[in-house]
């Protein structure tokens, strides 16, 4: 499966935990991933997933880090 990285490889570009990884996928909040086969099937990253989870949580300062976060929950 070239160009798809497993989650080991994933949460090692992050700086991550791949537990942390496992995490998101059950709770929600993470990159988006492929599952190849049933459920219980292989869980791969593709790398541009991964780079845009990355451009979409990077700020320029706190406040920045605030508005954004209050306009994706619907806050004024």
């Amino acid at each position: 499966m070239e160009g798809l990285l497993n989650t080991e490889e994933a949460a090692e570009m992050m700086g991550l935990k791949s537990q942390t990884l496992r995490i998101w996928r059950c709770k929600g909040g993470g990159p988006s991933y492929v599952r190849l086969g049933s459920l219980k099937g292989r869980v791969m990253y593709r790398p541009e997933d991964i780079q845009a989870f990355i451009k979409e949580h990077t700020y320029t300062s706190t406040s920045d880090e605030s508005v954004r976060r209050s306009a994706q929950r619907g806050r004024p």
